[in-house]
């Protein structure tokens, strides 16, 4: 272990928050949604591995193909490309780039660079994004930062994929850093914080979360403000039952809570395979952990 990884794990009372965790998306890894989510989670005392894409590959789905050599800069000139296939930050060895796609970086992440800081240790975690944009319903086979998240669950290591509705690509070094990047950060950390605290096993088998947030505007330019709330992938018309919540078994759709108002965030389970809404016993065990920091939806 790293001299500065996981403090908390030599501190008792701290240990369940400590995490080694592999972060990755498609939008590449100097984007500043990417970086305040970088930030907040070691804010929080995990140490995260940021392995992404050297430049913006939206859009590419479950693609993976090994990295090639890169003579240009890297996306916003982050990086000196010089025929490497991979790289990383030169006074920061957790902060890496992958010539390739988000599936091929998140396995970087978790096969290569990861143990190569921890001693050999594997992931306990994953979490892709946050995604510039939203990712819902048919939207998710075609993305990189979902598909990124799938690989992991499918490898076995809990993921999470996160979105945000709030758009506008920015590099990581700008000043000052966004209202809308900062709190996206805040809010994904606080969800993995949670799923993190609730113990392992984190998340049930080959599932993952799909997470998308609504637009930093209005009243929705608080931390306080934001709230969390169960929903589902796919419409339900034909679907089994849902999990029992809030006093029925169909949960909201992911774009219905997130274009309510009300600065409501969407939390759906997923499942891994086919990207779709997982079975209702699998919500149900994600439903226990979360509870006490979910509401309802407005009628």
């Amino acid at each position: 272990m790293r001299a500065s990884a996981c403090l908390a794990a030599f501190i008792p009372a701290l240990a369940a928050q400590c995490a080694r965790i592999v972060q990755s998306n498609d939008d590449g890894w100097a984007e500043s949604y990417i970086r305040s989510f970088n930030d907040a989670l070691i804010a929080s005392g995990h140490d995260v591995v940021l392995s992404a894409p050297a430049e913006d590959q939206s859009g590419t789905g479950s693609n993976d193909s090994p990295p090639i050599p890169r003579d240009d800069a890297c996306q916003y000139n982050s990086c000196v490309g010089s025929g490497s296939t991979t790289g990383h930050n030169a006074t920061r060895p957790d902060l890496n780039w992958v010539n390739s796609f988000p599936v091929t970086s998140m396995k970087y992440g978790i096969e290569t660079f990861g143990p190569q800081l921890w001693d050999g240790s594997a992931p306990d975690f994953a979490v892709s994004g946050i995604n510039v944009g939203t990712n819902v319903f048919v939207q998710l086979p075609f993305s990189g930062t979902v598909n990124a998240a799938t690989f992991a669950a499918l490898a076995g290591i809990p993921s999470i994929a996160f979105s945000a509705a709030s758009v506008g690509r920015l590099p990581f070094d700008v000043e000052p850093v966004p209202l809308r990047s900062v709190l996206y950060g805040q809010l994904a950390a606080q969800l993995t914080n949670k799923i993190l605290s609730a113990g392992a096993p984190y998340l049930p088998p080959d599932v993952f979360l799909n997470v998308n947030f609504p637009k930093v505007e209005g009243n929705c330019t608080n931390l306080s403000n934001f709230k969390w709330v169960l929903s589902r992938i796919n419409p339900g018309i034909i679907s089994p039952p849902d999990v029992e919540f809030c006093g029925g078994r169909r949960l909201p759709t992911e774009l219905t809570v997130i274009t309510h108002g009300g600065c409501f965030v969407a939390v759906s389970v997923g499942n891994a395979q086919d990207k779709t809404t997982a079975s209702n016993d699998k919500q149900a065990v994600v439903l226990e952990k979360l509870r006490d920091m979910l509401t309802c939806l407005p009628n």
